[in-house]
């Protein structure tokens, strides 16, 4: 059955060239296979998809996003409307390339558990041994500190909407950050001025985006612009 949806969806994209364009990000020390189940889903509703994948721990933020985004975007159909769904970091290299860059075509921006005011849990681990070599440069610039890079970038003038997680797999990371969390953000560290929709969900940082209840809302936010509340 998850076959015959991803073909039916690649039949559309194939046949509607005219079809917005999503690109999906996910987030640090992640695969695109993470993103898997929202690309089926995207694809079913005849989005073109192009799910990312790139080497997080690799780079810096600032490379990230230049090496990252720009082949996509020039990949995508011209005209195409662009929207973009991200995991995490990923909604930090969106933010990034925005801050360099316009896109005239751009469209909606998703994002879910973003550190757009950074995590305590870099703060605190940081120096621990290991920490660098997991997570590499860009783990490192996603603190709340001096050396934040998400909290160095402006506010959303683009249309955007976020989902944050409210549970944890991982209580002692929990108790690192304030308030509540998702088990690597805090709520309130997901939020960015001028963004235009703002979701708490029950769901942890790990696997909120193969959530099918989080995955509709993605889907009703691309379509509307605002996410589906008292239904």
């Amino acid at each position: 059955m998850k076959r015959l949806v991803l073909l039916v969806g690649l039949l559309i994209m194939t046949f509607d060239a005219s079809a917005d364009s999503v690109i999906l990000l996910h987030g640090l020390a992640r695969t695109d296979r993470s993103m898997h189940k929202l690309e089926q889903a995207l694809l079913a509703e005849g989005y073109r998809v192009d799910n990312l994948r790139y080497e997080s721990t690799r780079h810096d933020i600032e490379t990230l996003a230049e090496t990252t985004i720009g082949p996509a975007l020039a990949a995508c159909p011209p005209g195409n409307r662009i929207h973009f769904v991200t995991h995490s970091l990923g909604g930090i290299l969106v933010r990034q390339y925005l801050e360099k860059h316009r896109i005239e075509n751009l469209g909606r921006v998703v994002m879910l558990g973003p550190p757009n005011k950074g995590s305590e849990v870099v703060d605190r681990l940081a120096e621990f041994p290991g920490f660098h070599f997991m997570n590499g440069d860009a783990g490192l610039q996603l603190g709340t500190g001096a050396g934040s890079v998400p909290k160095r970038l402006g506010g959303a003038d683009f249309d955007l909407g976020i989902i944050a997680g409210t549970r944890s797999i991982n209580l002692l990371l929990s108790n690192m950050i304030p308030g509540a969390d998702d088990g690597k953000v805090s709520v309130e560290n997901t939020r960015l001025e001028g963004m235009h929709d703002h979701l708490e969900m029950p769901v942890t940082h790990t696997f909120m985006m193969q959530n099918p209840r989080v995955i509709e809302q993605v889907i009703h936010y691309l379509r509307y612009g605002k996410f589906r509340r008292g239904e």
